[in-house]
Formats: structure tokens, C-alpha cells, sequence
């Protein structure tokens, strides 16, 4: 599918895998690299300990020259929490487009520790594919808010004041566009629905019929071992057939 962007094409990644997170490492970038206005890569990450927490900041380098970035290039510093901001911001002001996912945030306690190198490199590597997904979409790339997290340099204060006329304005936008948008929704929407819905009812039979199963599988077990001490004491009362 090749979307209008301004009257230059854009191809478009492969679907990433939702099995695990290295699948979601390879894939490829087909976009030619002579076509792209927009780079941005994640590197460099920085552990901060602070009196309340403990966290861990990525640096972003922008490079663009596209006429709403004011510099050809910016670097700044986002730690997960801001990325996670921006995805949910996309889903908000993009709500008929299909937002990238983010690596998971939570982990098992004295399972993965956070801050070993191995777990901080493959989040970055996760975070770097998020942001190079959205820089290769051609219509959440001139996302405002994308915009604003690749180039200010106080994020936090844009998230209390920058944005206030923005979001009254897009709210506005949406509570007047919201009911047109899902009535004009192509069929298959409804079709892939149904699918899902069946498909979801099946697994549910599948999985009760396994467990009935696994419940019948480990009585019969119990059984089979109540059998050794029995031949056992048999063979005990038949001295001439014990051997």
C-alpha cells in the first residue's frame, strides 16, 4: 500500500510479528534512503539515580529537512516514560491509523534486572525501530506531537502547557469526525471482526476440551499407581510366586 505524502511516495515496513520481542527487532527497513527527509536514530543510553527513582534515558538525534523543524538537527533525551506519552498521544490525534507498538515496560521482579546492559541494549534497539516506524509512516511522521518529542528540549513542560489549545481543539475535531470515521470504514473492518470473534469462540472450545483431557489423563494416572503397591502386597501373600 503506498499512501500520499505530499505528493512523494512512501513504501511502507513489514508487519512486525507480535511473538516476541526480537521478532520485532528484524524487520526490514524498505524504504529507500535516498527518498527520506526525516532520520532519527536511539542511542547513547545514561542511567540517572535520584533521590525518588531510578531510570534510564535514550538520546534521539534528529536529523531533517522538512520545513517544520526550525534546525537541520536536534538531540535530546526521552526516557521510556515519554515514549510511552507519544504513543498514546499518537492514538489519540491518529485514532483511524494503526500506531506501532512499544517494547513491554514491566518485568519480572529477580527474573530480568532493567538496568543490565543485555535488557537496556534490546530495549533501545525496540525504542529505535518505534520511532524509525513512525518516521517512515507518511502521516504520523508530521504528527505534532512527534515533532515536539523529537525537538523540545523541556518535554515535561510541553506536556502541562504546550499542547492545552492543541487537545481542546483535536477533542473538538474528534467528538464532530468520530461517528463518520467508523460508519465510513471499509467492510472488511466488519468481516475481519466476525473472523476474530469466531476464531476467539473456537480457541475457547479448544481450550476447555484440553482440559478436560489433561483432568481425565491425570485420574487415570492415579489409578496406574495405585496398582504397584497392590501387585506388590499380592506378590508378598504368594511366597512360592514372589519371584
Amino acid at each position: 500500500l503506498i499512501l500520499p505524502n505530499g505528493g512523494t511516495p512512501a513504501g511502507t515496513s513489514s508487519p512486525a510479528s507480535s511473538s516476541s520481542l526480537l521478532n520485532r527487532l528484524q524487520l526490514d527497513d524498505d524504504i529507500d534512503g535516498e527518498t527520506r527527509d526525516l532520520f532519527v536514530t536511539v542511542d547513547d543510553p545514561k542511567k540517572h539515580v535520584c533521590t525518588m527513582e531510578t531510570y534510564i534515558t535514550y538520546r534521539i538525534t534528529t536529523k531533517s529537512t522538512r520545513v517544520e523543524f526550525d534546525l537541520p538537527e536536534y538531540s535530546v533525551r526521552r526516557r521510556y516514560q515519554d515514549f510511552d506519552w507519544l504513543r498514546n498521544k499518537l492514538e489519540e490525534s491518529q485514532p483511524t491509523h494503526l500506531i506501532p507498538p512499544l517494547p513491554e515496560k514491566f518485568v519480572v521482579k529477580g527474573v530480568v534486572d532493567r538496568f543490565s546492559e543485555e535488557f537496556v541494549e534490546t530495549r533501545r534497539k525496540a525504542l529505535d525501530k518505534f520511532l524509525k516506524r513512525i518516521t517512515d509512516h507518511p502521516v504520523l511522521s508530521f504528527n505534532e506531537h512527534f515533532n515536539v518529542f523529537l525537538t523540545a528540549k523541556d518535554l515535561n513542560a510541553y506536556k502541562k502547557q504546550g499542547m492545552a489549545l492543541l487537545t481542546r481543539v483535536g477533542e473538538s475535531v474528534k467528538h464532530v469526525t468520530g461517528g463518520y470515521k467508523l460508519r465510513s470504514r471499509p467492510l472488511e473492518f466488519a468481516a475481519i471482526g466476525d473472523y476474530l470473534d469466531t476464531f476467539a469462540l473456537k480457541l475457547g472450545t479448544i481450550d476447555r476440551i484440553a482440559q478436560r483431557i489433561i483432568k481425565e489423563e491425570i485420574e487415570y494416572l492415579v489409578e496406574l499407581r495405585e496398582y504397584g503397591p497392590v501387585y506388590s502386597t499380592w506378590s508378598a501373600l504368594e511366597g512360592e510366586l514372589a519371584e
